[in-house]
């Protein structure tokens, strides 16, 4: 087990303490905000030093925003009798409800609150997740900020102190900076074989989970509701035997879960399919963005003291931070253009309002098009080009790393680029995502 002490200086202007206690923490199935048996800290990471300086560096993330607001007293958060500071705090970070998914595995920080009766919910939008126990001692944030990836968070439900926000210092790190995040303080989809009590069977192994998923390993250790044809996934079952064999048809194709537990007991009763794709989507998505992030401010910071050491032009770029750079770059449009993505081999539909409300807040060109638009037929979006490109992270992507993928992009779309990796587009959805992009994207116009 991992022992997480949150054991650092706070930011200025943030509702954050230090805490003298530990607690448990594990991971697995879930948007994992803390994971499962941390790796040995062998050093002390490369973004925990400059110019990263990822514990130190002043963060903008919503969390540390919305705490800026309560401090000034522009938003006060209101405990509700049953679900605490839950629904206060998902209406100031505009979290929608429809966004909850559940899981059932013991697989996080509060994994005595979680069992198959009484799953853990988890609500996010484009920046923020928010996970919620019952009866938990704490609601758990994973928030990203612009320039230094996924920050931490804590909110003690009790209601005899005033509400405050409690950044982790660095435990979550040896977890969430690892393989399965790319390396970068990052968030995690995983999908788990887990028994009755919902531990856990890691003998049978667990999948990290994007788009590229095939359907059958997605889910485990999850409640999905909504309908998938054919396709069989790992949720809504547990691991009965010593094989680890799953009844993937048992779970199929469920449209309501009070046969589960008492759905009565959760904002709403809902654990929606089409919020689940696009979660494990964006997950991977923010990492990949992160990961050029720190990749190239570290390779240009190693560069410029070399400059330094070697008497060169201050500003020269060597060759091995330009061949840095350009992978990183890769990496993104690779996860931006959605390669690799699982092929839907049936229609996909939800339970709830999700799939409308995503898709509501656009932006659209003339033609009413937008790349929130949803496929559900053969792959998730309809126009394959992640909608995180409008987000705040790749705005504030290194100029030297978002020039190159800007560029790439541009000639891929205009059918420069007939590369292998990019087969996936045809000559219509790349004509069709370059036509949105200049409409509705200021790199493009």
């Amino acid at each position: 087990m991992v022992s997480l002490h949150f054991n650092g200086a706070a930011q200025p202007g943030l509702h954050l303490r230090i805490s003298a206690g530990s607690q448990r923490l594990v991971g697995g199935g879930l948007l994992c905000l803390f994971a499962w048996m941390a790796a040995p800290a062998w050093g002390q990471p490369d973004f925990e030093r400059p110019p990263i300086d990822y514990l130190n560096a002043e963060v903008s993330d919503p969390v540390a925003e919305l705490a800026k607001r309560i401090e000034a007293g522009e938003v006060a958060l209101q405990s509700d009798p049953k679900f605490g500071y839950l629904p206060s705090v998902l209406d100031a970070l505009e979290v929608p409800l429809s966004s909850q998914t559940l899981v059932f595995s013991k697989t996080s920080l509060q994994l005595h609150r979680i069992s198959p009766r009484r799953p853990r919910a988890l609500y996010f939008n484009d920046e923020v997740y928010v996970g919620y126990c019952q009866h938990g001692d704490v609601l758990e944030f994973a928030s990203t900020d612009a320039k230094q990836g996924a920050i931490f968070y804590t909110l003690s439900q009790s209601i005899k102190k005033e509400p405050e926000f409690v950044r982790d210092r660095g435990g979550c790190l040896s977890c969430h900076a690892s393989s399965r995040t790319q390396n970068v303080p990052g968030f995690l989809v995983r999908s788990v074989f887990a028994d009755a009590a919902g531990r856990p069977k890691l003998g049978s192994g667990t999948f990290t989970t994007d788009h590229s998923s095939p359907f059958d390993e997605r889910w485990g250790g999850w409640y999905v509701t909504g309908t998938h044809g054919s396709m069989r996934h790992m949720g809504n079952v547990i691991c009965t035997d010593e094989a680890h064999e799953l009844d993937r048809e048992s779970g199929a194709n469920q449209d309501e879960l009070e046969s589960y537990f008492r759905t009565e007991s959760y904002l709403t009763p809902h654990s929606d399919i089409v919020a689940l794709m696009v979660l494990e989507h964006q997950t991977q998505m923010h990492n990949a963005i992160t990961a050029a992030n720190f990749e190239t401010r570290q390779a240009l910071h190693q560069s410029y003291q070399m400059n330094e050491l070697l008497e060169r032009e201050p500003g020269f770029i060597s060759e091995s931070a330009t061949r840095r750079i350009e992978s990183s770059a890769d990496r993104v449009l690779k996860y931006l253009l959605m390669c690799d993505e699982f092929q839907l081999t049936d229609s996909v539909a939800g339970t709830t309002a999700f799939a409308k409300e995503f898709a509501s807040l656009g932006p659209r060109d003339s033609k009413q098009r937008s790349l929130r638009d949803f496929d559900l037929e053969s792959r998730l979006f309809r126009y394959p080009c992640s909608y995180l490109i409008y987000s705040d992270s790749f705005a504030e992507l290194p100029a030297e790393v978002r020039s190159r993928v800007l560029e790439k992009l541009r000639g891929i779309l205009e059918g420069e680029d007939q590369s292998e990796t990019y087969q996936h587009l045809t000559s219509t959805m790349r004509r069709e995502i370059l036509e949105i992009l200049e409409a509705t994207h200021s790199d493009f116009q």
